[in-house]
Protein backbone atom coordinates (compact mmCIF):
# COMPACT_ATOMS: atom_id res chain seq x y z
CA UNK A 1 0.00 0.00 0.00
CA UNK A 2 1.41 3.36 -1.01
CA UNK A 3 0.78 6.28 1.41
CA UNK A 4 0.51 9.94 0.43
CA UNK A 5 0.69 12.64 3.13
CA UNK A 6 -0.38 16.31 3.00
CA UNK A 7 -0.34 19.12 5.61
CA UNK A 8 -3.69 20.85 6.15
CA UNK A 9 -3.13 23.74 8.55
CA UNK A 10 -1.70 22.25 11.72
CA UNK A 11 -3.20 18.79 11.07
CA UNK A 12 -1.87 15.99 8.89
CA UNK A 13 -4.26 14.28 6.54
CA UNK A 14 -3.35 10.78 5.38
CA UNK A 15 -4.82 9.51 2.14
CA UNK A 16 -4.43 5.87 1.14
CA UNK A 17 -3.80 5.25 -2.54
CA UNK A 18 -4.62 1.94 -4.25
CA UNK A 19 -1.62 -0.33 -4.81
CA UNK A 20 -0.15 -0.17 -8.27
CA UNK A 21 -1.17 -3.09 -10.45
CA UNK A 22 1.56 -5.73 -10.71
CA UNK A 23 2.13 -7.53 -13.98
CA UNK A 24 4.58 -9.58 -16.00
CA UNK A 25 4.80 -9.50 -19.81
CA UNK A 26 5.90 -12.71 -21.50
CA UNK A 27 6.87 -13.22 -25.14
CA UNK A 28 6.42 -16.90 -25.92
CA UNK A 29 6.58 -19.25 -28.87
CA UNK A 30 4.36 -21.69 -26.98
CA UNK A 31 0.66 -21.44 -27.68
CA UNK A 32 -1.27 -19.89 -24.82
CA UNK A 33 -3.33 -22.99 -23.99
CA UNK A 34 -0.10 -24.84 -23.17
CA UNK A 35 0.82 -22.46 -20.37
CA UNK A 36 -2.35 -20.62 -19.35
CA UNK A 37 -3.24 -22.99 -16.45
CA UNK A 38 0.13 -22.51 -14.75
CA UNK A 39 -0.10 -18.75 -15.40
CA UNK A 40 -3.52 -18.67 -13.77
CA UNK A 41 -2.17 -20.57 -10.76
CA UNK A 42 0.66 -18.03 -10.41
CA UNK A 43 -1.76 -15.10 -10.52
CA UNK A 44 -4.02 -16.73 -7.95
CA UNK A 45 -1.05 -17.30 -5.64
CA UNK A 46 0.56 -13.88 -6.03
CA UNK A 47 -1.98 -11.43 -7.44
CA UNK A 48 0.42 -10.65 -10.28
CA UNK A 49 -1.15 -10.57 -13.76
CA UNK A 50 0.73 -12.33 -16.55
CA UNK A 51 0.26 -11.01 -20.09
CA UNK A 52 1.15 -13.57 -22.77
CA UNK A 53 2.17 -12.51 -26.27
CA UNK A 54 2.33 -15.51 -28.61
CA UNK A 55 4.91 -15.11 -31.37
CA UNK A 56 4.94 -17.92 -33.92
CA UNK A 57 8.08 -16.43 -35.49
CA UNK A 58 10.25 -13.32 -35.36
CA UNK A 59 10.88 -13.42 -31.60
CA UNK A 60 14.52 -12.35 -31.78
CA UNK A 61 13.84 -9.75 -34.45
CA UNK A 62 11.07 -8.16 -32.37
CA UNK A 63 13.14 -8.02 -29.19
CA UNK A 64 16.08 -6.57 -31.10
CA UNK A 65 13.94 -3.92 -32.75
CA UNK A 66 12.32 -2.91 -29.45
CA UNK A 67 15.62 -2.77 -27.62
CA UNK A 68 15.53 -1.20 -24.16
CA UNK A 69 11.98 0.04 -24.85
CA UNK A 70 10.60 -3.50 -25.04
CA UNK A 71 7.60 -4.18 -22.81
CA UNK A 72 8.66 -7.82 -22.52
CA UNK A 73 9.96 -9.03 -19.17
CA UNK A 74 10.46 -12.67 -20.09
CA UNK A 75 11.06 -14.91 -23.08
CA UNK A 76 9.65 -18.44 -22.92
CA UNK A 77 10.48 -20.76 -25.80
CA UNK A 78 11.41 -24.32 -26.72
CA UNK A 79 14.65 -25.90 -27.94
CA UNK A 80 18.17 -24.95 -26.91
CA UNK A 81 18.85 -23.52 -30.38
CA UNK A 82 16.06 -20.97 -29.98
CA UNK A 83 17.27 -20.02 -26.51
CA UNK A 84 20.81 -19.60 -27.77
CA UNK A 85 19.64 -17.33 -30.58
CA UNK A 86 18.03 -15.06 -27.99
CA UNK A 87 21.25 -15.10 -25.97
CA UNK A 88 23.35 -14.29 -29.03
CA UNK A 89 21.10 -11.32 -29.81
CA UNK A 90 22.15 -9.75 -26.52
CA UNK A 91 18.60 -9.12 -25.32
CA UNK A 92 18.74 -11.08 -22.04
CA UNK A 93 20.17 -10.26 -18.63
CA UNK A 94 21.49 -12.72 -16.03
CA UNK A 95 19.44 -13.77 -13.02
CA UNK A 96 21.13 -14.80 -9.79
CA UNK A 97 18.64 -16.93 -7.90
CA UNK A 98 19.30 -19.68 -5.40
CA UNK A 99 15.76 -20.94 -6.02
CA UNK A 100 16.47 -21.51 -9.72
CA UNK A 101 19.94 -22.95 -9.10
CA UNK A 102 18.68 -25.39 -6.49
CA UNK A 103 15.72 -26.55 -8.59
CA UNK A 104 17.30 -26.92 -12.05
CA UNK A 105 20.14 -29.35 -12.84
CA UNK A 106 23.32 -27.60 -13.92
CA UNK A 107 23.26 -29.03 -17.45
CA UNK A 108 19.72 -27.67 -18.02
CA UNK A 109 20.53 -24.01 -17.30
CA UNK A 110 22.93 -21.46 -18.68
CA UNK A 111 26.34 -21.27 -16.97
CA UNK A 112 26.07 -17.47 -17.15
CA UNK A 113 22.51 -17.43 -15.73
CA UNK A 114 20.90 -16.16 -18.95
CA UNK A 115 18.41 -18.99 -19.48
CA UNK A 116 16.83 -21.69 -17.34
CA UNK A 117 15.18 -24.96 -18.37
CA UNK A 118 11.59 -25.44 -17.21
CA UNK A 119 10.74 -28.83 -18.71
CA UNK A 120 12.62 -31.37 -20.80
CA UNK A 121 11.64 -33.62 -23.66
CA UNK A 122 13.44 -36.65 -25.09
CA UNK A 123 14.02 -37.36 -28.77
CA UNK A 124 13.12 -41.00 -29.03
CA UNK A 125 12.00 -43.75 -31.38
CA UNK A 126 8.35 -44.54 -32.09
CA UNK A 127 8.43 -48.23 -33.02
CA UNK A 128 5.57 -50.14 -34.64
CA UNK A 129 4.17 -52.57 -32.09
CA UNK A 130 4.03 -55.54 -34.48
CA UNK A 131 6.82 -54.92 -37.00
CA UNK A 132 9.53 -54.05 -34.48
CA UNK A 133 10.46 -56.58 -31.81
CA UNK A 134 11.07 -55.68 -28.18
CA UNK A 135 14.74 -54.91 -27.73
CA UNK A 136 15.32 -54.36 -31.46
CA UNK A 137 15.92 -50.65 -30.93
CA UNK A 138 18.88 -50.05 -28.65
CA UNK A 139 21.18 -47.07 -29.26
CA UNK A 140 21.21 -43.97 -31.44
CA UNK A 141 24.37 -45.31 -33.03
CA UNK A 142 22.46 -48.45 -34.05
CA UNK A 143 20.09 -46.40 -36.21
CA UNK A 144 22.85 -46.21 -38.83
CA UNK A 145 23.04 -50.03 -39.04
CA UNK A 146 21.98 -51.66 -42.32
CA UNK A 147 19.29 -53.68 -40.53
CA UNK A 148 17.18 -50.51 -40.61
CA UNK A 149 17.52 -50.02 -44.38
CA UNK A 150 14.28 -48.54 -45.69
CA UNK A 151 12.65 -48.62 -42.26
CA UNK A 152 13.19 -45.14 -40.73
CA UNK A 153 11.14 -41.94 -41.03
CA UNK A 154 12.09 -38.53 -39.72
CA UNK A 155 11.35 -34.87 -40.27
CA UNK A 156 13.97 -32.83 -42.20
CA UNK A 157 17.50 -33.11 -40.91
CA UNK A 158 17.94 -29.33 -40.84
CA UNK A 159 15.11 -28.89 -38.34
CA UNK A 160 16.30 -27.75 -34.90
CA UNK A 161 15.19 -31.00 -33.23
CA UNK A 162 17.35 -33.15 -35.50
CA UNK A 163 20.23 -30.68 -35.48
CA UNK A 164 20.27 -30.88 -31.69
CA UNK A 165 20.36 -34.68 -31.87
CA UNK A 166 23.23 -34.60 -34.38
CA UNK A 167 25.03 -32.04 -32.21
CA UNK A 168 24.74 -34.56 -29.39
CA UNK A 169 26.28 -37.23 -31.63
CA UNK A 170 29.17 -34.83 -32.30
CA UNK A 171 29.53 -34.19 -28.57
CA UNK A 172 29.82 -37.91 -27.91
CA UNK A 173 31.87 -39.07 -30.89
CA UNK A 174 33.31 -36.14 -32.84
CA UNK A 175 32.48 -34.68 -36.26
CA UNK A 176 33.87 -37.49 -38.44
CA UNK A 177 31.86 -40.17 -36.66
CA UNK A 178 28.79 -37.92 -36.68
CA UNK A 179 29.07 -37.49 -40.46
CA UNK A 180 29.24 -41.27 -40.89
CA UNK A 181 26.22 -41.64 -38.62
CA UNK A 182 24.20 -39.08 -40.60
CA UNK A 183 25.11 -40.85 -43.85
CA UNK A 184 24.07 -44.18 -42.35
CA UNK A 185 20.73 -42.92 -41.10
CA UNK A 186 20.06 -41.26 -44.46
CA UNK A 187 20.73 -44.57 -46.22
CA UNK A 188 18.16 -46.20 -43.94
CA UNK A 189 15.36 -43.72 -44.61
CA UNK A 190 12.12 -45.06 -46.04
CA UNK A 191 11.36 -41.74 -47.74
CA UNK A 192 12.67 -38.23 -48.19
CA UNK A 193 12.42 -36.36 -44.84
CA UNK A 194 9.28 -34.24 -44.74
CA UNK A 195 6.54 -33.12 -42.38
CA UNK A 196 6.54 -32.72 -38.61
CA UNK A 197 7.03 -35.30 -35.87
CA UNK A 198 3.38 -36.35 -35.84
CA UNK A 199 3.56 -37.10 -39.57
CA UNK A 200 6.43 -39.50 -38.93
CA UNK A 201 4.31 -41.48 -36.48
CA UNK A 202 1.47 -41.43 -39.00
CA UNK A 203 3.88 -42.94 -41.54
CA UNK A 204 4.65 -45.76 -39.08
CA UNK A 205 0.91 -46.40 -38.70
CA UNK A 206 0.47 -46.35 -42.49
CA UNK A 207 3.25 -48.88 -43.06
CA UNK A 208 5.63 -46.49 -44.81
CA UNK A 209 8.31 -47.17 -42.21
CA UNK A 210 8.79 -49.21 -39.06
CA UNK A 211 10.35 -46.65 -36.75
CA UNK A 212 10.31 -42.85 -36.53
CA UNK A 213 12.33 -40.23 -34.70
CA UNK A 214 10.10 -37.86 -32.71
CA UNK A 215 9.83 -36.09 -29.37
CA UNK A 216 8.16 -37.82 -26.44
CA UNK A 217 5.43 -35.23 -25.79
CA UNK A 218 3.82 -35.82 -29.18
CA UNK A 219 2.50 -39.13 -27.86
CA UNK A 220 0.29 -37.26 -25.41
CA UNK A 221 -0.80 -34.76 -28.04
CA UNK A 222 -1.79 -37.50 -30.50
CA UNK A 223 -3.62 -39.60 -27.94
CA UNK A 224 -5.77 -36.56 -27.16
CA UNK A 225 -6.73 -36.11 -30.82
CA UNK A 226 -9.55 -38.27 -32.20
CA UNK A 227 -7.98 -38.66 -35.64
CA UNK A 228 -4.39 -39.06 -34.52
CA UNK A 229 -5.04 -41.48 -31.67
CA UNK A 230 -4.79 -44.46 -34.00
CA UNK A 231 -1.36 -43.30 -35.14
CA UNK A 232 -0.12 -43.15 -31.55
CA UNK A 233 -1.69 -46.46 -30.58
CA UNK A 234 0.11 -48.25 -33.44
CA UNK A 235 3.51 -47.46 -31.92
CA UNK A 236 5.35 -47.69 -28.62
CA UNK A 237 7.98 -45.28 -27.38
CA UNK A 238 11.50 -46.62 -27.07
CA UNK A 239 14.28 -44.66 -25.37
CA UNK A 240 17.55 -45.19 -27.26
CA UNK A 241 20.74 -44.17 -25.50
CA UNK A 242 24.19 -43.20 -26.67
CA UNK A 243 26.72 -45.98 -26.25
CA UNK A 244 28.57 -43.87 -23.69
CA UNK A 245 25.62 -41.91 -22.32
CA UNK A 246 21.86 -41.66 -22.02
CA UNK A 247 18.80 -40.58 -23.96
CA UNK A 248 19.02 -37.24 -25.77
CA UNK A 249 17.18 -34.37 -24.05
CA UNK A 250 16.10 -30.90 -25.11
CA UNK A 251 14.19 -28.29 -23.13
CA UNK A 252 11.64 -25.56 -22.90
CA UNK A 253 13.23 -22.61 -21.15
CA UNK A 254 12.89 -19.04 -19.93
CA UNK A 255 15.05 -15.92 -19.76
CA UNK A 256 14.78 -12.40 -18.36
CA UNK A 257 14.94 -9.67 -21.00
CA UNK A 258 17.44 -6.85 -20.79
CA UNK A 259 14.60 -4.29 -20.77
CA UNK A 260 12.36 -6.06 -18.17
CA UNK A 261 10.20 -3.17 -16.89
CA UNK A 262 8.82 -5.51 -14.18
CA UNK A 263 12.03 -7.23 -13.18
CA UNK A 264 11.13 -8.26 -9.62
CA UNK A 265 7.75 -9.68 -10.62
CA UNK A 266 9.35 -11.48 -13.57
CA UNK A 267 11.92 -13.20 -11.35
CA UNK A 268 9.10 -14.15 -8.99
CA UNK A 269 7.34 -15.81 -11.94
CA UNK A 270 10.55 -17.63 -12.98
CA UNK A 271 10.99 -19.00 -9.47
CA UNK A 272 7.34 -20.03 -9.27
CA UNK A 273 7.73 -21.99 -12.50
CA UNK A 274 10.16 -24.40 -10.81
CA UNK A 275 8.00 -24.93 -7.72
CA UNK A 276 6.56 -28.44 -7.25
CA UNK A 277 3.04 -27.14 -7.96
CA UNK A 278 3.93 -25.33 -11.17
CA UNK A 279 6.18 -28.12 -12.41
CA UNK A 280 3.36 -30.63 -12.01
CA UNK A 281 0.86 -28.40 -13.84
CA UNK A 282 3.24 -27.52 -16.67
CA UNK A 283 4.43 -31.09 -17.16
CA UNK A 284 0.86 -32.43 -17.15
CA UNK A 285 -0.22 -29.96 -19.81
CA UNK A 286 2.61 -30.74 -22.19
CA UNK A 287 3.51 -34.34 -21.26
CA UNK A 288 7.09 -33.21 -20.75
CA UNK A 289 9.52 -34.05 -17.98
CA UNK A 290 9.76 -31.66 -15.02
CA UNK A 291 13.25 -30.30 -14.37
CA UNK A 292 12.60 -30.32 -10.62
CA UNK A 293 13.61 -33.64 -9.13
CA UNK A 294 10.66 -35.39 -7.56
CA UNK A 295 8.02 -33.21 -9.21
CA UNK A 296 4.92 -35.10 -10.28
CA UNK A 297 4.82 -36.31 -13.89
CA UNK A 298 1.74 -36.81 -16.00
CA UNK A 299 0.25 -40.30 -15.79
CA UNK A 300 1.32 -40.99 -19.38
CA UNK A 301 4.91 -39.90 -18.86
CA UNK A 302 5.12 -41.84 -15.60
CA UNK A 303 4.00 -44.98 -17.47
CA UNK A 304 7.22 -44.87 -19.53
CA UNK A 305 9.29 -45.76 -16.49
CA UNK A 306 12.64 -44.23 -15.56
CA UNK A 307 14.73 -43.69 -18.69
CA UNK A 308 18.43 -42.93 -18.37
CA UNK A 309 18.90 -39.40 -19.68
CA UNK A 310 22.09 -37.84 -20.96
CA UNK A 311 23.68 -35.26 -18.67
CA UNK A 312 25.70 -33.31 -21.22
CA UNK A 313 25.73 -29.52 -21.10
CA UNK A 314 23.07 -28.12 -23.44
CA UNK A 315 25.20 -25.02 -23.98
CA UNK A 316 27.70 -27.29 -25.69
CA UNK A 317 24.93 -28.76 -27.85
CA UNK A 318 23.97 -25.22 -28.89
CA UNK A 319 27.61 -24.46 -29.72
CA UNK A 320 27.81 -27.51 -31.99
CA UNK A 321 24.64 -26.65 -33.93
CA UNK A 322 26.63 -25.00 -36.74
CA UNK A 323 28.75 -28.11 -37.21
CA UNK A 324 25.60 -30.26 -37.22
CA UNK A 325 23.99 -28.08 -39.88
CA UNK A 326 27.11 -28.25 -42.03
CA UNK A 327 27.15 -32.04 -41.82
CA UNK A 328 23.46 -32.35 -42.70
CA UNK A 329 24.06 -30.19 -45.77
CA UNK A 330 27.26 -32.00 -46.78
CA UNK A 331 25.59 -35.42 -46.72
CA UNK A 332 22.48 -33.94 -48.40
CA UNK A 333 20.35 -35.55 -45.72
CA UNK A 334 17.12 -34.05 -47.00
CA UNK A 335 17.87 -34.67 -50.67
Amino acid sequence: MFIRTALLGSAMAITALPALAQEVNVYTTRQAFLIEPVVEAFTEATGITVNLSYLESGLVERLTAEGDRSPADLVLTVDIANLQQVVDAGVLQPVESEVLEDAIPENLRSPDDLWFGLTSRARVVYAHKDRVADGEVTTYEDLADEKWRGRICTRPGVHNYNLALLAAVIAHHGEEAAREWAEGVKANLARVPEGNDRQQVRAVWAGECDIALANTYYMGAMLADEEQRQWAESARIVFPTFEDGGTHLNISGIGLTRAAPNRDEAIQFMEYMVSPEAQAIYAELNHEYPVLEGAERSELVASWGEPEFDTYDLTEIARLRGAALRIMEEVNFDG
